[in-house]
C-alpha cells in the first residue's frame, strides 16, 4: 500500500475538512470557526479549543491556511487577541480534491453487478 504524503488532500480528517469549509468564503477567528461548525451541524458536531488550535496549527504547517493577529485591542480581562485564519489556494485545492474523491467513491458501481 503506498504511503500518503503529509500534504495529501485525501488524508484530510473530518474536522480538518469542516474547518477548511468554514473558511471558504471568509476569514474567521477561532470562536467563529467553532460556532460555524456547530451551527452547520445543528449542534451535532462541535469542536473544543483543545482540538481546534492544534488542528489549525497543523493546517497552517501544511500550507492549507494562513493566520494573522487581529487589529482590535486585546480583551480587557484576559489580554487575549483574536487570531484570524484564512484558507489558502492550496487549502482550497485540497478541499476540492477530497470532495471530488468522495463524489467518485459515492458513484462507483460494482464491477460484477452483485450488489
Amino acid at each position: 500500500m503506498p504511503e500518503q504524503k503529509q500534504d495529501d488532500a485525501l488524508s484530510l480528517t473530518l474536522i480538518e475538512e469542516a474547518i477548511l469549509n468554514a473558511l471558504v468564503f471568509r476569514e474567521r477567528y477561532g470562536l467563529e470557526i467553532m460556532d460555524a461548525i456547530a451551527k452547520a451541524s445543528n449542534g451535532e458536531r462541535t469542536i473544543g479549543f483543545s482540538s481546534l488550535y492544534p488542528t489549525l496549527k497543523k493546517l497552517e504547517k501544511r500550507g492549507f491556511v494562513t493566520s494573522r493577529w487581529g487589529d482590535e485591542a486585546p480583551e480587557e480581562i484576559t489580554g487575549a487577541r483574536r487570531r484570524y485564519y484564512k484558507i489558502t489556494g492550496s487549502g482550497s485545492e485540497a478541499l476540492e480534491k477530497k470532495q471530488r474523491f468522495l463524489e467518485v467513491l459515492r458513484n462507483l458501481r460494482p464491477a460484477t453487478g452483485d450488489i
